[in-house]
């Protein structure tokens, strides 16, 4: 993996404690260094830092998603209003985890980008057919999302997201339990990543004037049901 992090003492950090993981790290300390050494490397993931000199991580990730590489992207930073994490899943990443962060909470992060890079299923989900709900169709081998004819391009965290909730549409899952089978990690009942990705989601599949598919219950969970 590519950690891409301009503080000497915590790309070493981060760098020692993923290699006592037994993962294989390359590093870079600003953001043009990251995309030149994304073309050499070719990471799993990109551990990537916002505030880097040169060329800014939100930058780098734009450029990414521009150039259709899906690479997954953790992006970690000292920002930690909402506005600044909904930056970061405008920008194309796939998580967003603020300084300090615990260790144990960012390889557990890791290995999830990992397990959905490879294409790791949940139990009871299959790549055999299309999952559909009203005129939205979701095909889980092609990874492609559609809402009538329009096709909607969505990051793997979204996708996995969206695809949990259309498989199991009708039902009302909870927040941990979305929490486990997307990042296999319980933030707890502060954490606002699940509805800053369940607000990107619905201004996507929205973003024609579409009746909304998914739904908040409040103090429970999200569930995916008809529009209409």
């Amino acid at each position: 993996m590519l950690v891409a992090e301009d503080d000497r003492a915590v790309r070493e950090s981060l760098i020692r404690a993923l290699q006592l993981e037994g993962y294989t790290v390359v590093a870079a300390h600003n953001g043009a260094e990251t995309l030149e050494t994304l073309k050499q490397a070719e990471p799993d993931v990109l551990l990537l830092d916002v505030s880097m000199p040169v060329v800014d991580g939100l930058t780098v990730c734009r450029v990414l998603r521009a150039e259709g590489n899906q690479l997954p992207v953790l992006m970690l930073t000292a920002r930690t209003e909402t506005t600044d994490r909904v930056a970061g899943l405008d920008a194309g990443a796939d998580d967003y985890l603020p300084k300090p962060y615990d260790l144990d909470e960012l390889l557990a992060r890791v290995r999830a980008l990992l397990r959905r890079s490879g294409f790791e299923e949940p139990d009871g989900q299959s790549d055999d057919k299309s999952l559909v709900l009203d005129d939205l169709q979701l095909d889980p081998a092609a990874r492609r999302v559609f809402r009538g004819p329009r096709e909607i391009e969505l990051s793997k965290t979204e996708f996995d997201l969206l695809r949990l909730l259309i498989d199991n549409k009708g039902i009302v899952l909870e927040h941990s339990t979305i929490y486990d089978r997307i990042w296999n990690y319980d933030f707890g009942p502060d954490s606002k990543n699940l509805a800053v990705y369940i607000g990107y989601l619905r201004r996507k599949t929205e973003a024609e004037g579409e009746p909304r598919l998914l739904h908040t219950v409040r103090g429970v969970g999200y569930t995916a049901r008809s529009g209409n």
